[in-house]
This record gives C-alpha cells, sequence and structure tokens, in this order.
C-alpha cells in the first residue's frame, strides 16, 4: 500500500498538511493511519507551538491510536478507517488553527528603537521629530522624538549604547536612572511599538507628551543607585 507520500499537501507558512490523497485515492487501514498522525503529529512545530491542554489531548489521541494498532484486524476495524481519517484531520486542523498565532508571533522580528548601523545623534532625531511635526506627520514625529530621548541617554552617557535594545527595555534602564519619570517612559514606550511596529496612529498631544518628556530628562540628573542593571554606563 502507498504511504504518505503520494499525498497532496497542503503549504502553510511553517507548516504542512496532508490535505487529500492523489490520484489514485488511498485508503488507509487502520495501522497505516495510526502511523501517519503519529509521524505528523510528531512534528516540532506542533510540539514547539502546543498549549498545555492541546498536548494533553494529544496524548491521549495517540493513545487510542496505539490501541487500534493492538492485536489484529478486523471487519469492524476495518470499517471505522474513514472515521480514523476524519479524527485526524480534524485535531490537525485545530492544531494548526492554535499554533499559527504562537509561531507568528515567534517569527516577529525584535522591536528595536533603532534601525541597523544607526549612528544619528539625538539633536538630529529632534530636528527630524520637528520637521515631522511641522507637515502634520505626528507617527514619524512620535517614532523621532522617542528615538531623540534614547539617543541623548547614550550621549550623556547614562546608558550604554546597546544594539537590538527595544523600546520596552530603554524605558525599564531609563526609569531606574530617572524614577520619577517611569511612569511616563512606560507610556512613551508603549506608544512608539504601537506606532513603530503596530497598526496605529498617533496625534499631535502624543508627539507634545514625547517632546515634553524628552526636554524634562536632559535636565535630570540621573541616577545610579542600581548600579548592577544591565545597560548603565556607571560612573568611575
Amino acid at each position: 500500500m502507498n504511504g504518505p507520500r503520494e499525498l497532496s499537501a497542503f503549504a502553510w507558512p511553517g507548516l504542512t498538511l496532508i490535505l487529500q490523497p492523489a490520484e489514485p485515492p488511498v485508503q488507509p487501514d487502520r495501522e497505516e493511519a495510526r502511523r501517519w498522525a503519529v509521524e505528523e503529529l510528531s512534528k516540532r512545530e506542533y510540539r514547539d507551538a502546543e498549549p498545555g491542554w492541546l498536548a494533553e489531548l494529544w496524548r491521549q489521541f495517540l493513545d487510542w491510536l496505539q490501541s487500534l494498532g493492538d492485536g489484529q484486524a478486523t471487519a469492524e476495524g476495518t470499517a471505522t478507517a474513514p472515521l480514523i481519517g476524519i479524527g485526524i484531520a480534524v485535531l490537525l486542523g485545530v492544531a494548526i488553527i492554535l499554533a499559527r498565532p504562537r509561531l507568528n508571533t515567534r517569527r516577529q522580528p525584535p522591536k528595536e528603537v533603532f534601525d541597523a548601523d544607526d549612528a544619528v545623534t539625538a539633536a538630529v532625531y529632534r530636528r527630524q521629530a520637528a520637521a515631522a511635526a511641522a507637515r502634520g506627520d505626528w507617527p514619524a514625529a512620535v517614532v523621532d522624538q522617542f528615538r531623540a530621548l534614547v539617543r541623548s541617554a547614550e550621549d550623556r552617557a547614562v546608558l550604554e549604547p546597546q544594539p537590538g535594545r527595544t523600546a520596552d527595555e530603554a524605558a525599564e534602564q531609563l526609569s531606574r536612572a530617572f524614577p520619577t519619570a517611569a511612569g511616563k517612559l512606560a507610556d512613551a514606550a508603549r506608544v512608539f511599538d504601537a506606532v513603530r511596529y503596530g497598526s496605529s496612529s498617533a496625534d499631535a498631544a502624543d508627539h507634545a507628551s514625547m517632546a515634553d518628556l524628552d526636554s524634562a530628562l536632559a535636565s535630570l540628573p540621573p541616577s545610579y543607585a542600581d548600579t548592577a542593571s544591565a545597560g548603565f554606563v556607571v560612573p568611575k
């Protein structure tokens, strides 16, 4: 009897699902259906994405399939082969629905503040933010204003330049250096991520709040009480 290699396959990003037999149709018996299901559900994509309850469901399903392979085939067992195939298709469909969002989340790029090899100064970012605000491009103004805020901390040697630093990381580290501004820093990071990496827009109030925060931090002396925090440039 032909194996699953002769089945038509449907490609989904990160996953492959056997949907229907190619011509001529393949009618698996109990043992072959069980083997196909075990092989499919053992793929790493499903193991990595499975929630806890789905893992338990899979274990029970595989135990059931294993029980079908015990003993000799019977006429009744042969008659249940189509039901086994339907059960496999339903379980794989549920697995794909649950696994795909989790796998897509893992593929999302890090939400970095700066682009790769970015050497723009805080002053330049501030000018870019002001120019964007003047033409009413509030999303661009917000993004450049937040970058100015973080780059200013690096230029002042409050934060070490760190490739790949995210907005949340920058806000958390700066909150330790400027504890009185912790709440506003967290809000600024959320706005930056929502605009830069999400589908949210921004308005004049968002830019004004971030510009005020940038100005306030520039006049505040940093605190180095938490010298163990990564990302700080601690004076000798």
